[in-house]
């Protein structure tokens, strides 16, 4: 059963009368009782409301116990209250519409809902008329109805003095007030459920709506943020956010505009429209629409409905929001549709939140615009400073290794004038300091010729010009040549050596200058940065991963933390870490890193411990060289 809503309650008393019993002409009502409630349950089972059951029970007891009318009422406002249901004769006129005051039967009807029994009222007493009110006299019983020990309702039967129930029949009525009202109570409890099904489903088809459109909001949301954060292009992202606006709202079109602070103007840059006019390129002054613009740089949003038609447009509705961030507002966001659309609050909040991420993209592509520019003239800066140093080492090699030629020449004529004066047994004292000064000017060649040959070399890696001829190197015997060269100058500045290569250790295939290269200038770096009394070790031993694994550690020396990202940088050397006081480039370890590159290899360094270690590995043999 379903409840609803009785349309009309009043039902003549030929409803059903097939299915109902007719009363006797000696009325019997103790024998009826089994039909009569058999009637009433059936009628509980088919009935779809309260109402609805009501009539039905007004029917059956009109046909079944063969009175003229019967009237239902309800409790509360029972006295001023018309009746709920009502079945009478055919020749009878309706009574629905009079309350029990009107009928007489008020203070009748209390006194049966307090002493909770049936009463009757004889003819003698004028309280209700067959045809309406008017002095003829009837009977009537009442019977009250309650529910929970509480009065629910009130029932009415009526008949005309000439076909009298006798009082003897109010147990039989006792009995059938009880039965209907605990099939009311039943309904009534069934209903009430029906009803908070059908309210809960209804809470969840509305939950399952909001939620879906949330779940939609987000979608289209997350789509467009997608489309709108792709692109580090200033003109795409706007571009982008204006169509998938218009599409997803499914409006007539949609703008963006920039603003010129400075100028007070609002340029409209990129617009999507499926029927508008276009109306990209618009400049707009700013104080010539202050009501407009006044809200939009305090960053507030605010729809409108065209009063005058535009002459382009004609009536439209439009919506404005601004773009922003915490450095303020970039420009505007305007969607425009029919005149009798309005945006509801689902529509403004996807608007805000592409405009929000409209404001970071533009921040991030501007950011994005600067730093390439900067980019590009660092590079412009980079590639004039590597001409110029390719153009001076080239210009300075020749003089210089004419220099180092001339000073070769003047070195063997001196030999051969000192070993003459010798001879002559005629020394002069300016032999000593010719010798001292022409030592220095062959050593500041050398350290000349060195820094020519490091930039050409480091010009040439970052080219991809320098060449490669890998061979078979065993590392127990090619090792110690290059570390020996070192004895003279460790032993001379107090400090150890120490070299670890495995005696198993197999032949790799590299390239034997650069690796030389490498090695000689980690060795070298470590002589120069160790103090007195140091320690500086070269190991060697195959990595996890399967390749060769150098260190060269020394002792007695620290990198500063914040200096290690930049100790392979050209040019660059660590300050006050020199206790020679030799000098240099800082192009060694640049080169090293280059030439490593080149070896398909990697290094790095660590520091700390008053220790500094540079590792590096480098495949087994060389993979796709030429």
């Amino acid at each position: 059963m379903s409840p609803q809503p009785s349309t009309d309650l009043a039902l003549d008393s030929s409803k059903d009368d097939h299915l109902l019993p007719q009363r006797p002409a000696a009325i019997d009502l103790s024998g009826e009782s089994e039909y009569l409630l058999g009637a009433i349950a059936r009628e509980a089972f088919e009935s779809e409301s309260i109402e609805e059951f009501l009539q039905g029970i007004a029917a059956i007891l009109q046909s079944g116990l063969g009175v003229d009318r019967v009237l239902v009422y309800p409790y509360e406002q029972a006295q001023q209250s018309p009746a709920i249901a009502e079945a009478m004769t055919l020749a009878l006129p309706q009574l629905q519409a009079f309350s029990l005051t009107e009928l007489g039967l008020a203070a009748s009807a209390l006194a049966a809902w307090r002493e909770q029994t049936s009463q009757v009222l004889l003819p003698d007493l004028p309280d209700l008329a067959i045809a309406g009110p008017s002095p003829q006299p009837s009977t009537n019983f009442i019977m009250p109805l309650q529910i929970a020990a509480q009065p629910w309702g009130t029932i009415i039967l009526q008949s005309d003095s000439q076909k009298l129930l006798p009082p003897e029949f109010l147990p039989g009525l006792d009995s059938l007030a009880i039965a209907i009202s605990q099939m009311l109570q039943c309904l009534q409890a069934h209903y009430q459920m029906q009803a908070r099904n059908q309210a809960l489903v209804a809470e969840v088809q509305q939950r399952t709506a909001q939620l879906q459109t949330v779940l939609d909001f987000e979608a289209t949301l997350k789509r467009i943020t997608d489309r709108v954060r792709d692109s580090l292009d200033e003109k795409q992202i706007l571009q982008n956010a204006v169509k998938e606006l218009t599409e997803a709202l499914g409006i007539k079109g949609s703008n963006t505009a920039l603003y010129d602070l400075e100028q007070g103007t609002s340029t409209i840059y990129y617009e999507y429209t499926t029927s508008l006019s276009s109306s990209q390129g618009r400049v707009s002054q700013m104080e010539a629409f202050p009501e407009v613009y006044h809200q939009l740089l305090e960053g507030q949003y605010f729809q409108f409905c065209s009063i005058t038609p535009n002459p382009v447009r004609g009536r439209v509705a439009m919506f404005a929001c601004p773009i922003l961030d915490d450095r303020g507002v970039l420009g505007d966001l305007w969607l425009i549709n029919d005149k009798d659309y309005g945006f509801n609050e689902v529509d403004i909040r996807l608007v805000q939140q592409v405009a929000n991420q409209c404001a970071i993209a533009i921040r991030q592509a501007r950011l994005y615009q600067a730093a390439q520019s900067q980019v590009e003239e660092l590079e412009r800066l980079n590639t004039l400073k590597d001409d110029f140093l390719s153009t001076v080492s080239h210009e300075l090699r020749t003089p210089v290794t004419s220099m180092r030629v001339a000073l070769q020449l003047l070195g063997v004529t001196l030999n051969q004038e000192l070993d003459l004066e010798s001879e002559l047994q005629k020394p002069k004292p300016e032999q000593g300091r010719i010798a001292r000064y022409y030592q220095i000017l062959q050593e500041e060649c050398e350290r000349e010729i060195r820094l020519i040959n490091d930039l050409l070399d480091l010009q040439r890696l970052d080219v991809g010009n320098h060449p490669i001829y890998p061979r078979p190197i065993q590392l127990q015997s090619w090792l110690p040549r290059i570390f020996d060269s070192f004895q003279a100058r460790a032993k001379s500045r107090q400090q150890q050596l120490e070299l670890q290569v495995p005696a198993s250790m197999e032949k790799i295939v590299s390239d034997e200058a650069s690796l030389e290269r490498v090695v000689a200038e980690l060795l070298n770096n470590a002589c120069k940065y160790t103090p007195p009394g140091g320690n500086i070790c070269l190991s060697v031993k195959r990595s996890k991963s399967g390749q060769i694994q150098f260190c060269v550690v020394n002792t007695g020396v620290e990198i500063p933390a914040e200096e290690m990202p930049r100790i392979f940088d050209k040019f660059y050397r660590v300050p006050s870490a020199d206790p020679w006081k030799q000098g240099g480039t800082g192009l060694g370890l640049a080169l090293v890193q280059k030439l490593l590159m080149h070896l398909q290899g990697n290094i790095q360094a660590t520091s700390g411990k008053n220790q500094t270690c540079f590792t590096f590995e480098l495949p087994m043999a060389l993979r796709n060289f030429g």
